[in-house]
């Protein structure tokens, strides 16, 4: 079972809910026996729960359609797997209310993607340092390029008020005194990213990752130079964690040593810039060359569940390039890439196998279809069927409140494909009920099948008698 991060905001509502039921027994034996309080692994082994703050981020922690990813999360359930208790997640609203959640007993790990500034190990522990982040200045590609901090005098400098980049920006000051900067609030990075993108600021500061996500909604958008050192990244533990520094320390040298740390967070900041356009002349290669021995599979599909055999094989290419031993970082795995949960469901024993992938892949196809409302009509009906196939349905609920609430039609695919993207940015995905999801794929998604299967339909003569829906993106 997956584990359910609380989702109140970071404010617990009652004593059950703050500390939990094992929590207080765990006190009232202490206080019955007259015993000191467990130290914290003591803690964590009475109660069989290892309690990490965290963020909702594409670097830290979110709801995926295959359940709980980021690296965070990734880290920590390895953490308590080693420990052998369950992993609980509380999601903060930042870094520093993860950080606050440590200090005050509410968690015993912050692991929320936190500088571990010089000023911050006055108040806490941190763990080893286990990734560092730059900050660089970002610039718009057709105006000039500032290529050092004397450059910036003059520009209209944006950035996140009472950030780690504002903070870099005044240590430049004391050189430059000539610099200014306007800083606001209640935005995220790409709001930033988008006035510079559209005129309405010059350059903003921005963190390598941060960047690497804004180039999705941004291309114009340039890196200039490096304003800041390396900011250091670490879990923070309380004061009073010193017997859990040791294991810590311990897991992420385990993991550095094996390279596993470093496949971690490679593979999730890859993520966020994951997705291939059509390759129009390798895919009419591999219908000839490796369709054919997968065909009568994909029509054995078509007939149990009356979807066209062609879109069905077009999503088998787009997952898979039709490799029925593909397999993904995550344990996604076959011809379909079915999770193993989604396997179980649609009664797929072996994922690896072609037919039973197919049949699996077809099969939960038409669970989320008709999962859609009866009013949403085709081909509307079958592009959110395939964004949910992609994102998880829950996603692409949010996504279609989003559209509603913006005067839009939640039943178009043209309504909801303008709002998936915007999962993304914490601007919006804080509005929603499962928050952020990398929203830009099912756009990519839906496009690419689209594609393969107007390909499909051409080289086999068009749309068969199951009438495959026609292209509106």
């Amino acid at each position: 079972m997956q584990p359910k991060p609380a989702q109140d905001g970071g404010r617990q509502r009652d004593i059950r809910s703050r500390f939990g039921v094992p929590a207080i027994i765990v006190m009232s034996l202490v206080i019955g026996t007259c015993s000191r309080m467990p130290d914290t692994y003591e803690q964590i082994r009475l109660l069989g729960t290892l309690k990490v703050s965290t963020r909702n981020s594409p670097m830290a922690y979110y709801e995926g359609a295959s359940g709980p990813e980021g690296p965070e999360y990734e880290l920590a359930d390895g953490f308590a797997r080693r420990l052998g208790v369950k992993l609980e997640l509380h999601v903060a609203a930042s870094g520093a209310a993860a950080l606050e959640d440590v200090l005050r007993n509410r968690a015993h790990i912050a692991a929320a993607g936190i500088y571990a500034g010089e000023s911050r190990h006055e108040q806490a522990l941190f763990g080893p340092v286990y990734q560092h982040i730059d900050q660089h200045i970002v610039y718009r590609v057709q105006d000039p390029l500032p290529e050092s901090p004397r450059d910036l005098i003059g520009k209209r400098i944006i950035v996140i008020r009472n950030s780690t980049h504002a903070t870099s920006l005044a240590r430049l000051k004391k050189d430059l005194p000539g610099l200014r900067w306007t800083a606001v609030d209640g935005v995220d990075q790409l709001e930033l990213f988008a006035r510079v993108a559209s005129g309405a600021a010059d350059v903003t500061v921005a963190d390598s990752t941060e960047f690497t996500l804004g180039r999705r909604f941004y291309p114009e958008l340039r890196p200039a130079f490096k304003l800041a050192e390396s900011e250091a990244i670490a879990w923070a533990l309380a004061p009073r964690s010193t017997d859990l520094l040791p294991l810590i320390e311990r897991h992420f040298n385990e993991l550095k040593a094996i390279g596993r740390l470093a496949e971690i967070l490679t593979r999730h900041e890859r993520s966020l810039s994951r997705f291939r356009r059509v390759d129009a002349p390798a895919f009419v290669s591999a219908v000839r060359e490796r369709l054919p021995a997968y065909l009568a599979w994909f029509q054995e599909a078509s007939a149990e569940t009356g979807i066209d055999w062609r879109l069905l094989a077009a999503i088998g290419y787009q997952e898979s390039r039709w490799d029925e031993a593909a397999v993904s970082p995550t344990g996604v795995r076959g011809l379909m890439m079915l999770t193993a949960e989604t396997a179980q469901r649609v009664e797929v024993a072996d994922r690896t196998d072609p037919r039973s992938s197919i049949l699996g892949g077809a099969r939960y196809l038409a669970l989320i279809k008709d999962t859609i409302p009866d009013r949403v009509a085709e081909p509307d009906r079958t592009w959110l069927t395939l964004a949910a196939y992609n994102i998880g349905y829950g996603h692409l609920e949010d996504a279609r409140v989003l559209a509603q609430r913006a005067g839009l039609d939640p039943d178009t695919w043209a309504a909801v494909r303008d709002k998936l993207p915007l999962l993304a940015q914490e601007r919006w995905f804080t509005q929603t009920r499962r928050g952020y999801a990398r929203g830009w794929e099912p756009v990519g998604f839906v496009r690419n099948v689209q594609t393969y299967l107007e390909i499909l339909e051409w080289m086999t003569g068009g749309p068969g008698p199951s009438g495959a829906p026609r292209k509106t993106s």
